[in-house]
Order: structure tokens, then sequence, then C-alpha cells
């Protein structure tokens, strides 16, 4: 491999990295309390919830305790006062149970929410979650989609669909669901187009894990708050749409609802009061009900959801060159020409990856050094497909084995990715999905490289713990990721990341957040690691001591650049570009501050 020299202007000195797994570990920590106990110690929400089970307690067991039956009418008992023997809370103008045809309007209110509220759940967290996970074209569809709901008057087209539903209250609320939807969507939506560049998220895609388990347990676990929430105070809405509907005397007149009993009452209020009472107080008392254990869910969901991190986590291809590639025979991984853009405000395209060139043979080990923002990040991150949904590789090939990883779907990269292509995060604590066990991500990571089951990923999880210097494994195996430090995190990760014995291991900045005796042991277990495995790594890093302890060769990059490449031993003994000299005399001098301590004077006696 010959020595490659581009002359680029500017030269900085690598920058630091201020590790934040402290205070994260910290915020994790405060909000580990149980929602269920956050809603026991709060006053209001034991109290609506007490009554809304009670009240709908009371529609289940309506079979048992009713009286007469909803539509049963007893013409001597037109009107009938509160009190009368049969009749608790007396009769309505066509002589029926008003305690009865309550019990069963709470029966009708219950499946009114349910239909309603289901409907708008599972059609608004479906799109949602669609509409803000994948790219741009996906979010557009679905936001013109629910836009348009947006736009129907919904009580008039309840109205207007009466022929097409029969006057059947559940097919009105299953179409009153697909009008709530917008607002789920909505709110879906915004929360996933947050927590889906978490960098967990990342990590569990680098690992190979399948979109809708990545959805499913770690974007739609993290969102689910605000969704309760809202649903809480939806189920309101559609029982008082519904009892507002037949109010207004749209549906059948057999079925009991409160709507219809308002209405009666409203019609005899001046000959029996009472009448309208009744069914005002109980459906005032849930919707209240429901409004306020809303605010409680809302006051414990508060600060329960790790604050999302800035890195992004897709990617968009544009174009690519079309010329012939030559790759050594014993190349592992090639990137030829690469070229990586972002789009302006003014619609221009920025290059942040000006024509890197690079290649990796089976076994080696290239550091890749640069101050931060010099593309080497954006490097890696496009060998493992993760890009940024903004980003635009407009040039350039990326071969792995042969194989053109550039244009890949994510599904076509996912037998690579935590398989063949493997990836250490920096930041551990960040990388760490804060509401699982740290045993249960590791063995999700395993299970989906490898076809073992459940058990057996765990006993590979367990011995890899301890291999990577864990002294109890199986207490890491079972605790948060709060619960563990830094360099404890770290390690867990490269227990993660070699399990499926990967053929290029990728490790962005693998020591930044880390102190200098954690660093030391971690470079330690990397080296050895790559020496039983026999895996080729990629070490991406702005410390040349990370470089000079475990790299075979060295790329120099700058401004989207490689201005300099060589076997560790030629750079580090003459360094032929300024931005390599520069980069070098960054590096504090050793006599700077490993001077050894002064020796106090020996007493006078003392044995020399």
């Amino acid at each position: 491999m010959t020595r490659r020299i581009e002359p680029v202007t500017k030269a900085v000195s690598a920058p630091s990295t201020e590790s934040i797994a402290t205070v994260q570990a910290a915020e994790v920590a405060a909000s580990r309390t149980p929602i269920w106990k956050k809603l026991l110690r709060d006053p209001q929400a034991v109290i609506t919830v007490s009554i809304l089970v009670i009240v709908f307690a009371l529609g289940v067991l309506t079979p048992l305790i009713a009286l007469h039956g909803p539509n049963e009418s007893d013409l001597s008992m037109v009107n009938a006062p509160p009190g009368t023997p049969g009749y608790p809370l007396g009769a309505d103008e066509s002589g029926r149970d008003i305690f009865s045809r309550l019990l069963h309007s709470i029966n009708t209110a219950a499946i009114a929410a349910l239909i309603g509220t289901g409907v708008a759940l599972v059609v608004g967290i479906i799109a949602g979650l669609i509409g803000g996970y994948f790219g741009r074209v996906t979010r557009a569809s679905t936001e013109w989609i629910f836009s348009l709901i947006m736009t129907f008057p919904g009580l008039l087209l309840l109205i207007i669909l009466m022929p097409v539903t029969g006057g059947d209250y559940r097919a009105t609320m299953l179409i009153f669901g697909v009008l709530l939807a917008p607002g789920i969507y909505r709110i879906v939506r915004n929360l996933v187009l947050g927590v889906k560049n978490e960098l967990y998220v990342d990590a569990a895609r680098v690992s190979g894990v399948g979109t809708l388990r990545i959805l499913g347990r770690h974007v739609l676990t993290v969102v689910r708050g605000p969704i309760i929430i809202a649903a809480a105070f939806m189920v309101g809405s559609t029982i008082a749409v519904q009892s507002g509907l037949a109010f207004l005397g749209v549906g059948s007149l057999e079925v009991p609802s409160f709507g219809a009993m308002i209405s009666s009452g409203f019609r005899n209020l001046y000959i029996a009061p009472t009448q309208f009472l009744w069914p005002s107080l109980l459906l005032g008392l849930i919707t209240a009900s429901l409004v306020l254990l809303g605010n409680s869910l809302r006051d414990a969901f508060e600060g329960s959801r790790p604050k999302p991190s800035k890195v992004g986590a897709g990617q968009h291809v544009a174009e690519r060159a079309e010329d012939t590639v030559l790759v050594g025979a014993d190349a592992l991984l090639a990137v030829r020409g690469l070229r990586i853009a972002y789009p302006t405000p003014s619609g221009d395209l920025n290059e942040v990856v000006k024509g890197v060139d690079l290649e990796i043979t089976r076994g080696e080990v290239l550091g890749l050094v640069g101050e931060s923002g010099s593309g080497k990040s954006q490097t890696a991150f496009a060998t493992l497909g993760v890009l940024p949904n903004e980003a635009v590789v407009t040039a350039g090939s990326i071969l792995f084995e042969g194989r053109e990883l550039i244009g890949l779907s994510d599904a076509a990269m996912r037998p690579l990715r935590g398989k063949e292509i493997a990836y250490i995060p920096q930041e551990p604590m960040s990388n760490l999905d804060p509401s699982y066990r740290v045993g249960a991500q590791l063995v999700e990571g395993v299970r989906a490289a490898l076809p073992v089951s459940k058990k057996e990923a765990k006993e590979r999880v367990l011995a890899l713990l301890e291999r990577c210097g864990i002294n109890e494994p199986a207490r890491t195996f079972d605790s948060y990721p709060h619960q563990i430090s830094g360099g404890m995190a770290q390690r867990v990760l490269i227990a993660g990341a070699v399990a499926s014995r990967p053929k290029l291991l990728i490790a962005d900045e693998p020591t930044t957040a880390l102190d200098v005796t954690v660093q030391a042991e971690i470079l330690d277990l990397l080296r050895d690691l790559q020496t039983e495995l026999g895996m080729a790594v990629l070490i991406v890093t702005h410390n040349f001591g990370v470089v000079a302890d475990l790299c075979d060769r060295i790329a120099v990059m700058q401004q989207g650049r490689i201005v300099e490449s060589g076997t560790a031993a030629e750079i580090f003994r003459a360094p032929e570009h300024e931005y390599t000299k520069a980069l070098l005399g960054a590096i504090l001098d050793e006599a700077a501050y490993r001077t050894d301590p002064p020796v106090a004077p020996a007493p006078e006696g003392a044995i020399a």
C-alpha cells in the first residue's frame, strides 16, 4: 500500500468530546418509577379510576341487577316518580324503568368508546409509525391522506351517512373512529420523527434488527405515553358524540343511550324534571372522570421519555458513478470515490465527503483520523447504510466482499448488519435503550444476527460479557443501562458487536466518553478480540493515541478528503502532509504531564 498525499490548506487540532453519560444516567434514574406507582400517589387518578371502574362494572352486571328490560314499557307507570316500588329512579314518558335504561346506556357508551377509540388508535398509530419512520415520500403521502380526512365535517358526515349505516351506532362509531385518527396520527408521527434518530435505534438497526421489531419495541414503547393520554380524552369525546347523535334522534330508537334518555327527559322537563337529571349527571360524571384521568396520566408520563439525541438514521441515494472499480483480491472493504452531500436552504447540495478512497483487507486494522466534521463518521455511516434521510450519495462505490452496498435497501442490508458488519458507537449510554434491561437488548441483537434460540442467545451473551471483562455478567445482564458505568456500557456494546463473529467491525470513537484508565482497558480488549476473531477493524477517531495502540494503517481525513495514508509506522515517523503534522503536534508531550513527584528531604537521622 503506497502513501497518498493531497494538499489541503487548513490544519486544526482535534477537539475533545465531553461525556454526557453521567447526566443521562441521572435523568433515566429519575424517570424509572413505574407509572402505576405515580398514579397511586395521585389522589385525582385514584378517585377518577375508582369512579370509572364502579360505573362500568355496573354496566357489566346489568343483566343481574336490572329490574326490567331497557325497552320494557308499563303504561301504568308513565312518569312514575323516584322511589316507586320496582322503579327506584322512576319511569319515563313511555313507562320504562329509568334505572334499567341507565345501566344499559352504560354498556352502549362503553361499546361506542371501544369501537371509536380503537379504530382511531389502530389507524392513527400504524399510519403515524409509517409516516414518521420512513422517508419523505411516504410521510408526504400519509400527511395528504389525513389532512383530507380532517377537512370532512365530522358530525354532519355521520348524519348524512346514517342511511348507509342503517342507524346502527356501532357502524357510526367505526366511521367516527376514522375521523378521529388524524389526531392520533399527528401525535405519533411527530414523536416518531424525534425518537427514530435516537442512538439506540441506530444501534438496533446496525445489529440487524428488523424494521417491525424496531418500531414495535424501541419506537412505539417510547411514544406510548402521549398515545395513552390522548386515548383517555378520546374515550370521553366518543361517548359524548354518540350521546349527541342519540339526543338528535339519529339512530335506532330501540338502543338505550344517555343521549336518548336526556332527549326524553328534556321533552318532559316541566312534568318530571328528574328524568332529565339522572342521565345528565351520569354522563357528566363519566366524561369529567375521563378528562381528569387524562390530566393525571399526562402528569405521570411527564419526563418518562428519554430526550432525543441529534443523530440521523436513514439514507437516501441519488446516483452513483458507473465507472468500473478495481479492487484488490484480498480487500474486504473497498470505498472508491465516495461523495456525500446535504441539501442547503437554497436547494443546492453541500458536499461533506469529497471523493474518499479507502481499502481494508481481511484481519487489518485501519485508523480513520481527523477532526470533528471532517467526514469520518459520514463515511462509516454510508458503509453501514444508516445515513440520515436527507443525505445524498452523489457518486462513488462501497464494495464489501465484492458486493456493492450503495443503493441497497434497508431489507437488503439487514443480513449484513450485525452479522457480517458490526458497529461500536461512541457515547455508549446513549446507545442502550433505557426502557429495557441490558441482557434483553443483547439477546435481541444476537437473535437478529444468528439463528439461535433465546436460551442459546442468553448463554452466548453471558459468555461474551465475561470475556469482555465484566466480573458479574449475570448481574449486568439483568441491569438497566442507568445501573452500569460508562466503561461497562462500552464493554456491553463490544460484546454485542462481536457476538456474531463479524468480518468487519466499525468502531466510531470507541473510547471518547471514557476516562483514561478505562480507555486503556477498552483498547486492550479490542486488540485481543481482533486477534482472536481475525476480523478487520475500522477505527474512526481523532485520537492518535488510539491509532498508535491499535492500527496497522492510518488514513488522515480533512474537509471530506483523505489527505494522507500509509502504515502507522510511516505516519508517526515521517508525516508528509501539513495537516497530519498539525494533528500530531496537538498531542500533549508526555514530559508535560508525566513528571516524577518531588521527593521530600529525609529527616535527620533517617537511614538513606
